[in-house]
């Protein structure tokens, strides 16, 4: 059963493409009101005129532009925080640059939008709920992921760690850890059956997740038929984490 929305405030982060835009246009779909986030222009207005939403530009990687951008969210009650880089390098040859650049975006980026939203909603006095985009990639190792895979663990961790304090005031925190998803870019990089094959094989169901997979389970845990789901981080990996 599809849930309703309706009369909550949602904000999306890199909602501009892939899953956050299937997410976004989910929660929409839903009747929610959305407020979505993204670096880029011009996929905000596109996204704007095919879903109706509010927008925000601005880059997560930037602390205090962040800061100045969400000051004037106003009341948000669900928290989708799907914004993720990966910079692939293979393990002795990952820069700190690169290393700073993915754990700013994938985990700091995470911390200081829930704390500005979750504030709120404690000053809202109505609780909330909040999603983290993590990956099968936090529990398992990838050949030249390392950032991705640390920073998605690093994810994890921070969502239990949400969950323990933010419970107290009626926030329920999960985490949905999906496998490759294929969305455009994700066709791209996985479109070579020579580089997706060793992990297709590994996943029992036989296929890679669509978008929107992703996106209803992000749903589901926003909405009031998981009200006592908090603290987990959900594989949406058709068995990914079993084999």
């Amino acid at each position: 059963m599809k849930p309703d929305f309706k009369g909550r405030r949602a904000l999306v982060t890199g909602a501009g493409k892939g899953i956050g835009r299937e997410i976004t246009r989910c929660l929409v779909d839903c009747n929610a009101s959305v407020l979505a986030l993204s670096r880029t222009e011009s996929d905000l207005e596109s996204l704007q005129e095919e879903a109706g939403c509010e927008a925000i530009c601005v880059d997560l990687g930037d602390v205090a532009a962040t800061r100045e951008a969400l000051a004037a969210a106003g009341d948000v009650e669900l928290l989708v925080n799907n914004a993720g880089i990966s910079i692939l390098e293979p393990f002795l040859e990952v820069t700190v640059e690169a290393f700073d650049d993915v754990m700013a975006v994938n985990v700091r980026g995470v911390l200081i939008v829930s704390q500005i939203i979750a504030r709120g909603m404690i000053g809202q006095g109505r609780g909330g709920a909040t999603v983290n985009l993590s990956s099968q990639a936090s529990t398992r190792a990838l050949a030249d992921h390392t950032s991705y895979c640390a920073s998605k663990g690093a994810l994890d961790q921070l969502t239990r760690m949400m969950a323990l304090e933010l419970g107290p005031h009626n926030i329920r925190v999960n985490a949905v850890n999906p496998t490759v998803t294929l969305t455009p870019m994700g066709e791209m990089a996985w479109g070579d059956p020579a580089k997706s094959g060793p992990v297709l094989a590994r996943i029992p169901l036989g296929r890679f997740a669509q978008p929107l997979q992703v996106a209803e389970a992000v749903g589901w845990l926003l909405s009031d038929a998981a009200d006592m789901v908090h603290g987990v981080t959900l594989s949406v990996d058709g068995g990914f984490s079993v084999s």
